[in-house]
């Protein structure tokens, strides 16, 4: 209960620490795509358009001045034949991590700062966030005489408020799509799915490289209580080139399902997971992962064959859902991390 609590009273501006020296820090992420608004055929110039992007937003009147380097990414889409005029033809993608403007309390004393509780604060960075999107969405960028148009937008595991409605529509349109009325009753979604975080950092340390069950059990029980979990490779996260992950060794991102107690608890890991980067104590890299719901009922679908291993003989006997999905995850993880 203090665990859910702790998520359900998050500020925008604190990172949510979680064991083994991770933390959640928050930031905004927004997806850029870039147009042509002129007649030109010349060829897209990624570091030229980062430039002037970067240069852009560090000066007024945006004056984002501790925007990083690596916070932006800009990649030219394939050249295709049949391209309309108005068909994107680069895109890129924006992290703004500098969000300390939204305490007042840095500036003026802190008894401001203290006044916000953190719906008011989570309010404030709401607003500031759709001011920035209107700011950049639709201007014009002028590359030595050649023009590209700029859209903006958030993606959907970024907008909180967008996920929870998305999975009550889900929801309420599956109850009215119920045949027999007496079997109407509400359902609520109670598993998240994390992708592209790096193993190692839910490794044993010195013993693996490989996402071991229970670290990743102890990380994600401090955002609610676990009923259970899975852990497997992300293979085809591998397959997309997401400049902004660069650092990861491929072959070493895992997705998580977590599935949760409660539906609370569900809700609360939700909210502190959407709009952050995970960090780890000691390391400069930031993992940009992507979180949704379990819409596809991954837990309830799965063929729970028993396995029986070393760990069913030398378990101390625990209530049973415990024990079987010990067993049950152990094996399935070793079968594909398998070498």
């Amino acid at each position: 209960a203090a665990m859910s609590a702790a998520t359900a009273t998050l500020r925008p501006t604190e990172p949510f620490p979680l064991p083994s020296g991770l933390s959640l820090a928050r930031r905004l992420k927004l997806l850029l795509s870039f147009s042509r608004a002129d007649l030109s055929v010349s060829p897209v110039d990624e570091w030229q358009l980062k430039s002037a992007l970067l240069a852009f937003l560090r000066n007024p009147p945006l004056s984002l001045s501790l925007l990083q380097d690596s916070d932006l990414s800009v990649s030219r889409l394939p050249d295709l034949q049949k391209r309309r005029r108005d068909d994107p033809v680069a895109s890129g993608i924006l992290y703004v991590r500098d969000l300390s403007f939204l305490r007042p309390g840095n500036r003026t004393g802190d008894n401001e700062a203290e006044k916000m509780t953190p719906e008011q604060e989570e309010k404030k960075y709401s607003q500031w966030r759709s001011s920035l999107v209107e700011k950049l969405d639709g201007i014009d960028l002028n590359l030595k005489g050649v023009m590209y148009r700029m859209s903006v937008e958030i993606p959907a595991s970024d907008d909180f408020t967008a996920m929870k409605k998305s999975w009550e529509d889900f929801y309420a349109s599956e109850l009215f799509s119920a045949r027999n009325p007496v079997r109407k009753i509400a359902k609520r979604p109670d598993t998240i799915l994390v992708r592209g975080v790096p193993s190692r950092w839910f490794a044993e340390t010195r013993i693996s490289s490989k996402a071991s069950t229970l670290v990743t059990h102890t990380i994600f029980s401090a955002l609610g209580k676990i009923r259970t979990l899975n852990i497997s490779n992300d293979d085809e996260l591998e397959e997309k080139k997401d400049e902004t992950n660069k650092g990861l060794i491929s072959g070493l991102n895992c997705k998580v399902w977590v599935q949760f107690e409660s539906y609370d608890d569900f809700h609360n890991a939700m909210k502190a997971l959407c709009g952050r980067s995970l960090e780890k104590e000691g390391s400069r890299l930031k993992v940009n992962y992507d979180v949704t719901w379990d819409r596809e009922g991954f837990f309830r679908n799965a063929q729970c064959e028993p396995a029986y291993n070393k760990l069913e003989e030398t378990d101390a006997p625990v209530h049973g859902r415990k024990k079987h999905y010990t067993s049950r995850i152990e094996s399935d993880h070793r079968k594909r991390f398998r070498v």
